[in-house]
């Protein structure tokens, strides 16, 4: 069986989305003639920890594991946070105005910690990792980003030992939602695009997880990138209860509410549906799984939903399959951002395995909207849309109170995490070959 060393800053008991994918894939990459090895920090500085991942990981796999030091304590202590609080990812603001201090704290993280707040474990691991593998044989090399060090600590190791290295993003480096939100000056700006230019030039596989994605990193450097999205895997949702009929419209929305993926027309549509129909009124609940965003509060607020919400701030992902099992309708929410079209996120991937119908709010042309549209998963109104997000929303809502089956039959065997393995599989193997 052939080996593949995997530099993931994600790894159980972290939880959230970022661990999902590589979870799945080593939980079946030895069925495909692949033994994992995991490369992963001691004391990483996760914004959610799920004990409940650990029993996803196959038996005997081998970790790894280095002390990161990361600058976050000094962040906590600069702007006045405790030293237990989790940092949250992707700028989620948690009190309405954000203060010098964290102005001056994106500054240096945009501009002194390239690519990203990790980057002073890059040294170390290639120190560690150089000589581990003067003494272990690998295969294959992996990097799974963000944080976009693990490529830096990937490409240093491919070049010192000539070993076949694959390069995963999970989302873009330089078009990420939040980019434009670092701050960066013109020397940090031409460095991190420096870095992304050299990883995917030298990469012997990249691969993506959505076409958008695809599309704009062609523009970039001019090869072949190989298209493995999300998924789901299929024992989380035979393991869990079937759906149960409640006597509530529940819309359920999985993952944090950041301010650019706030769906302010979502809760104008819903104030609008409320004041009209009596009956919808009694019935609906909101149900939103993870942080929100201070001014995503003020936006339920603001329309008089506040009495409709019912607010869970993280559940162990076994939990969260319940949830998207038993709500009504799902929530997709696509940020509005300049790579809108783009995102194809992963719980999009989920919400498909639930079976469950989904409301989607973003681009109508973009990958997601798309994806929703070809396997007839639910329902997509573009940003600013209110007029067709109640007529979408309605529309479920008449067919739930005349007591039809809300759920999907569609074939979503493509997006199964085991087979979505297979292809990771057969792109190492290709890797190796070239």
């Amino acid at each position: 069986m052939k080996k593949v060393l995997i530099i993931t800053y994600y790894w159980p008991p972290s939880g959230g989305g970022g661990v999902q994918r590589w979870l799945k894939f080593v939980k079946y990459l030895r069925d495909f003639g692949w033994e994992p090895i995991i490369y992963t920090p001691e004391n990483p500085e996760a914004p959610q920890t799920d004990a409940s991942l650990l029993k996803e990981i196959p038996e005997d796999i081998m970790v790894l594991k280095t002390k990161v030091w990361e600058p976050y304590q000094f962040y906590k202590h600069f702007t006045g946070r405790k030293k237990a609080d989790k940092i949250q990812t992707a700028f989620l603001s948690e009190k309405k105005n954000t203060g010098l201090a964290e102005k001056i704290s994106i500054w240096i993280r945009g501009n002194l910690f390239i690519p990203d707040a990790r980057c002073f474990w890059i040294k170390p691991s290639v120190k560690y990792l150089s000589q581990w593998l003067k003494e272990n044989k690998v295969d294959a090399i992996v990097s799974t980003g963000p944080p976009h060090s693990m490529h830096m600590i990937a490409l240093k190791l491919q070049q010192e030992h000539r070993i076949p290295w694959l390069a995963d993003f999970r989302d873009p480096w330089t078009n990420i939602d939040y980019y434009q939100d670092l701050m960066l000056g013109k020397r940090a700006d031409r460095k991190h695009h420096r870095l992304e230019l050299k990883v995917l030039k030298n990469a012997d596989a990249v691969t993506v997880v959505s076409p958008g994605m695809k599309r704009e990193f062609e523009e970039i450097v001019d090869r072949r990138y190989t298209l493995i999205t999300n998924g789901f895997d299929a024992a989380d949702f035979l393991k869990n209860r079937i759906y149960q009929k409640t006597d509530k419209f529940s819309l359920a929305h999985i993952g944090s509410l950041v301010k650019t993926r706030n769906p302010k027309e979502l809760w104008q549509a819903l104030s609008s549906l409320a004041q009209s129909h009596t009956d919808f009124s009694r019935d609906l609940e909101i149900r939103l799984i993870g942080k929100i965003d201070y001014f995503v509060g003020q936006s339920i607020e603001k329309f008089g939903l506040k009495q409709y919400l019912k607010e869970i701030d993280y559940l162990p992902h076994d939990q969260v399959i319940e949830e998207q099992i038993n709500a009504q309708v799902l929530l997709l929410f696509i940020n509005r951002t300049p790579n809108a079209h783009l995102i194809l996120t992963g719980k999009l991937f989920e919400y498909l395995g639930a079976a469950r119908p989904i409301i989607c709010i973003g681009p109508i042309q973009g990958d997601a909207a798309q994806l929703i549209s070809k396997v007839s998963a639910g329902l997509v109104s573009d940003f600013d849309d209110v007029k067709q997000l109640e007529i979408n929303i309605f529309s479920y809502y008449q067919a739930w109170k005349n007591g039809e089956d809300l759920s999907k039959k569609i074939d979503n065997s493509r997006f199964e995490r085991r087979n979505l393995t297979a292809t990771m599989a057969a792109e190492l193997n290709a890797a190796c070959d070239r």
